[in-house]
């Protein structure tokens, strides 16, 4: 991640940005949520909160015995 001198491994950079919209209710609900768990960066809650859920299904979804393909994220069949 980072030293002690401040510098940062390149591919942990976040530079992608992806933008979502809510609904007047999910967003009300977003901002109960976010004050009743005292969360403040609402980012890092949003990032890993989808990331938990991404991984879970890669997880899930894992070759079975059978399964000859190599495991890959970037695979689509």
């Amino acid at each position: 991640m980072s030293d002690k001198k401040g510098t940062r491994d390149q591919k942990l950079l976040r530079s992608s940005k992806v933008s979502l919209l809510f609904n007047q209710r999910e967003k009300e609900a977003l901002d109960l949520y976010c004050q009743k768990y005292s969360i403040t960066n609402r980012s890092k809650f949003l990032r890993e909160t989808i990331m938990t859920e991404v991984l879970k299904r890669f997880d899930e979804d894992y070759p079975t015995l059978f399964e000859f393909e190599k495991p890959n994220l970037f695979y689509q069949r």
